[in-house]
């Protein structure tokens, strides 16, 4: 064989050989490129003296991609490490006026009406539950209020900034969190995040940093090489937030942020942003009444695309919920609950009794009168009781009277004033 046979047939040999060799190399003393053995010196030489089979070598076999598998990716800062970041953030601006406000905030589809005539304030800082069953128009709100869609009817204004505008400025000021985030499986985690910022406008040092802070807050550090196709729901979920907060928004926009996770995975979204407060008003909507009492500062009701009651929980409950009498039989006691539910059913002051498996609850209009008449009334019907007690209203004896009542006929909305609370919207 001639040389130039041989040079035909070594040198795109070669030149495959050491462009794999660099590629490995580069790869290898990426930031945050992990290594099984957590050693890149030793793999650094074996890329280099074992010639092309140590670059496939590495390749195939040296790159740990299932590093934080076994507790879903999370590893998330002391506390105290995440406000130190928050707390360099810049704050949201000392001012009464809303964050969010909506005048007769109207959208239709052909003849179906998603969205009608919403009046709404929302103060500046707060955590802000926006709540409706399913269809109720809440994503429709999102969309309108974050530029997607566009309102048949009515203005809308988010951080000062006229919603629907096209100058970017509400852009600059939002964050988003879509109802089902769809993000490029082949991506890394860290790489979502440059590329968010950089669509913002972040470069160098400036952008780097960024990153680091929003994958400490939303605990995705050692997660952050890896490919998104493989994290689980609560991470895309913490990963959705984090590129919402990428540009430190105003306001951020949650869309059902934790209807589709676990137990644990609900308590690491709430935790995330509970921790916002002060930094961002969040403007949260959601059909979990749990989740909502947890870490919401004010609520609104929407129901039918109408708004029903707006106002801070503590005063919704005292306005709005009916006093409640929990009565709990001792066990072994056939025919306990029946018995009980037939003498509290019929009484002038018992608005509504319902069954559980183990307990009886009274609704009553006037406690004055249901106190003293409810225990006289057990006696009668000779069950004993392990428990008796007046149990405490919650949002959700709220929620399901007030959409009840709303359903043929919606009723004006009713908001308790937003000002004269303190920037958490409370008294």
């Amino acid at each position: 064989m001639d040389a130039p046979t041989i040079a035909l047939v070594v040198v795109p040999f070669v030149i495959v050989e050491l462009g794999v060799m660099l590629y490995a190399l580069y790869d290898l003393f990426q930031e945050d490129r992990r290594v099984r053995g957590d050693s890149k010196v030793i793999w650094a030489l074996v890329i280099f003296f074992v010639n092309v089979i140590g670059p496939l070598i590495y390749l195939f076999v040296g790159r740990d991609e299932s590093r934080g598998t076994e507790t879903g990716g999370a590893s998330y800062a002391p506390s105290a490490s995440i406000a130190t970041i928050l707390a360099t953030w810049p704050a949201l601006p000392a001012t009464r006026d809303a964050a969010v406000t909506t005048t007769n905030l109207t959208k239709r589809y052909g003849g179906i009406v998603a969205l009608d005539h919403l009046n709404l304030t929302v103060p500046s800082g707060t955590i802000f539950g926006f709540l409706g069953p399913n269809g109720a128009g809440k994503t429709t709100t999102l969309r309108l209020l974050t530029g997607l869609a566009t309102a048949t009817d009515g203005t809308a204004t988010v951080a000062g900034v006229r919603a629907g505008g096209t100058d970017g400025r509400l852009a600059r000021n939002i964050g988003y969190l879509d109802q089902d985030p769809r993000f490029y499986p082949w991506m890394r985690g860290r790489e979502l995040l440059d590329m968010v910022g950089q669509l913002h406008g972040l470069q160098g040092a400036a952008l780097r940093q960024r990153v680091g802070e929003v994958l400490e807050i939303v605990g995705l550090q050692e997660a952050a090489h890896r490919r998104i196709g493989g994290y689980s729901g609560g991470m895309r979920q913490r990963l959705g937030i984090g590129q919402a907060l990428i540009n430190q928004p105003r306001v951020l926009f949650l869309d059902e942020p934790v209807s589709s996770l676990d137990p644990e995975g609900r308590r690491d979204i709430l935790e995330i942003i509970s921790r916002l407060r002060g930094t961002a008003t969040v403007f949260m909507s959601t059909h979990i009444l749990n989740d909502v009492e947890r870490v919401c500062d004010r609520v609104a009701i929407l129901h039918l695309g109408h708004l029903i009651v707006e106002g801070p929980i503590d005063e919704l409950l005292d306005r709005y919920a009916q006093p409640i009498y929990e009565l709990v039989p001792e066990p072994q006691q056939p025919g306990a609950i029946d018995r009980l539910a037939g003498v509290m059913r019929g009484q002038p002051w018992a608005h509504d009794v319902q069954r559980t498996p183990d307990s009886v609850r009274v609704f009553v209009n006037d406690p004055k009168v249901a106190g003293p008449a409810i225990l006289p009334l057990v006696v009668s019907s000779g069950v004993g009781l392990v428990r008796y007690e007046r149990a405490r209203p919650s949002l959700e004896d709220v929620f399901l009277r007030l959409v009840a009542e709303s359903g043929a006929q919606m009723p004006p909305p009713v908001a308790i004033p937003a000002w004269g609370l303190d920037g958490r919207g409370r008294r």
